[in-house]
């Protein structure tokens, strides 16, 4: 640790704290993530150090760095690169104005880079939010926190008790399903992109079940017909109220007939027909996209 010098602190994350700090050696800034191991008391399990290295082979343009790691007792400090505004601050900052449809256009097709690149290596993000969509000053938008969730487990809370956001959960992890994979991550981007476009998180659930109630009010209580197996999750019930009325377009009325189309096709209740990262490449709701140009922000 005697490489870098703490600043101050800038969040606190899914793990643990989060600083701004200095490399002595290179002048550079950093994000140094402390993270706290619930029960380790023997230092630093094999198993989350055998995937943090593998976390610093993820390189991609839209994906913050892992520089380097640095082990302590039972904590274990990351060092990624330092990006001061992520999306969920930008997104409030905007106050009363809605995001450029450019640029909700640029950053959705960036994240989605990122994550068919991590899902082509088999690696979940499992916890994708505005918060750990880093944004650069270039136009870029970066993915934090990629496969931290396979290293640590993505804990119920953080560990300051804050609850973990449910507002970006998918419907099959909500209902008990143990065997989830790349769909969840881009359910989570669908509702992102839902966010990006209206500044208004899609589904703001309180809970495991008023999350589930506030999907099903929008895009109906899926049936077998919808969504074949859901009756045999864990956590579904035969009791659940029944709405049967589909109500997606209502909820983003600002969005094009294109972007509609992908959000419907990010938010389908059957994992197996949800579209895929790889799919979603090719759909027409990017077909004018300028990928020589970067919209930037607006300072």
């Amino acid at each position: 640790m005697e490489d870098f010098v703490r600043m101050e602190k800038i969040g606190e994350g899914t793990y643990g704290v989060v600083y701004k700090a200095r490399n002595k050696k290179t002048g550079k800034l950093v994000a140094m993530k402390k993270v706290r191991l619930e029960g380790e008391d023997n230092g630093v399990p094999s198993t989350s150090i055998r995937e943090i290295s593998l976390l610093q082979e993820l390189r991609h343009p839209n994906i913050v760095a892992l520089d380097d790691f640095v082990m302590d007792e039972a904590r274990i400090y990351l060092i990624f690169e330092f990006l001061s505004m992520d999306l969920k601050k930008y997104l409030d900052k905007l106050q009363n104005d809605l995001m450029e449809p450019k640029l909700v256009q640029s950053y959705l097709y960036q994240i989605n880079e990122a994550i068919l690149f991590c899902h082509q290596r088999r690696v979940l993000h499992r916890d994708l939010k505005p918060q750990n969509l880093l944004i650069g000053v270039d136009g870029s938008i970066k993915v934090a926190d990629f496969g931290l969730g396979r290293a640590f487990g993505v804990p119920v809370r953080v560990y300051t008790h804050e609850v973990v956001t449910l507002w970006y959960r998918a419907p099959e992890i909500l209902l008990g399903s143990a065997r989830y994979s790349c769909p969840i991550d881009v359910w989570s981007l669908g509702c992102i992109f839902a966010e990006m476009a209206t500044r208004r998180p899609l589904f703001q659930g309180d809970s495991e079940i008023d999350q589930l109630f506030r999907i099903f009010r929008v895009l109906k209580t899926p049936t077998e017909e919808l969504w074949p197996g859901v009756s045999a999750l864990p956590d579904y019930k035969a009791t659940f109220p029944t709405w049967t009325n589909y109500g997606l377009e209502g909820q983003v009325k600002c969005m094009s007939p294109s972007g509609i189309d992908l959000l419907k096709q990010m938010l389908i209740y059957d994992p197996a027909k949800r579209i895929t990262a790889k799919q979603m490449v090719s759909h027409p709701y990017f077909a004018d996209l300028d990928l020589s140009v970067k919209p930037q922000i607006p300072k």
